[in-house]
């Protein structure tokens, strides 16, 4: 049997850990803050013409804005408190599945050396696109939609004292809860690397990468984004960033698949209380990723360049 290096693995983890903490704690502390600011409102007011055009109220302009700028778990909070229909509330899941929590996961994919505003781009094209097809070629789903629980009230705080509190509080809970995932899940990727399952594993997705122009190295970068994604994942999509020495049509091709489609264990499932069809939702982000890799793929063809330089590596 062979021998895993279990120190290895730890130190891969907090190493992991304190990258994407630079990044998410700065970034949640700062919007905690803009939340009880009229900032969060001026933003929603511009927005509130738009929405029209998808078949959304006013209103919606709040969760994809949460969404946006915090995370899937506060735009469905707020989901929660509104009256929608059924086809409303699927544009809206549809919309937050493709662009959410814009602020870290744009900084992450910036680390292994992408254009932010590619990345965001493509998350916010993928979100209007689908929503707008949706509201003109489904014309079911008119009534009213019921959820299975409610979201519990969150007190307000009073004075700037108890919401830079709050938004510490909310920002350290954010990095303890990354690095509950981050550092078990660094340890389990070296267990799996030392046991070659890895190896395997990039064999076996070897017919599927193959399709979408993608190199079969490419695979565990892939699985590390659809199961834990770019935030979670981003241990995983970095590491191999630097190990794999993508190419950046590579790894722009990789991480374009992964704006349209990752986490899908979680973030679809996040959608069930909201009465969502998961498995519709599911298979729009899946066809959506493909249809784009693909595409991207056609068009750009392949080339033997410089690697992608990961920020943080040292000359």
């Amino acid at each position: 049997m062979r021998k895993i290096d279990w120190r290895r693995g730890w130190r891969s983890g907090l190493e992991t850990t304190w990258e994407l903490t630079k990044v998410i704690l700065p970034v949640t502390l700062v919007v905690s803050v803009l939340k009880y600011t009229p900032v969060i409102e001026w933003l929603v007011e511009g927005l509130t013409p738009l929405m029209g055009w998808f078949g959304l109220p006013g209103e919606a302009a709040v969760p994809l804005a949460l969404g946006n700028l915090l995370n899937l778990y506060a735009a469905i909070g707020a989901i929660l408190t509104m009256d929608l229909t059924v086809k409303q509330v699927l544009i809206l899941a549809v919309m937050l599945s493709f662009s959410h929590n814009l602020l870290v996961e744009t900084a992450l994919c910036r680390r292994v050396g992408l254009n932010p505003f590619l990345v965001a781009s493509v998350r916010i094209g993928l979100a209007l696109i689908s929503a707008l097809l949706i509201h003109i070629l489904w014309s079911g789903g008119g009534e009213r939609a019921s959820f299975g629980w409610v979201g519990a009230a969150e007190d307000v705080p009073e004075g700037w004292g108890e919401i830079i509190l709050l938004a510490l509080k909310t920002a350290l809970t954010g990095a303890l809860q990354l690095a509950l995932v981050v550092i078990p899940l660094m340890i389990g990727i070296q267990v799996l690397k030392d046991i070659q399952v890895l190896d395997r594993f990039a064999g076996w997705m070897k017919p599927l990468m193959r399709p979408l122009g993608l190199d079969p190295r490419g695979a565990v970068t892939m699985a590390g984004g659809l199961l834990f994604g770019l935030a979670m994942g981003a241990g995983v999509i970095i590491q191999q960033a630097r190990e794999q020495q993508f190419s950046r049509r590579e790894m722009t091709l990789i991480i374009l698949f992964l704006a349209a489609c990752h986490a899908v264990v979680e973030d679809t499932l996040l959608f069930v209380p909201l009465g969502v069809n998961i498995f519709a939702l599911l298979l729009i982000r899946l066809g959506a990723a493909i249809f784009l890799t693909v595409t991207v793929a056609w068009l750009w063809p392949k080339d033997r360049g410089a690697s992608v330089s990961v920020r943080g590596d040292h000359a």
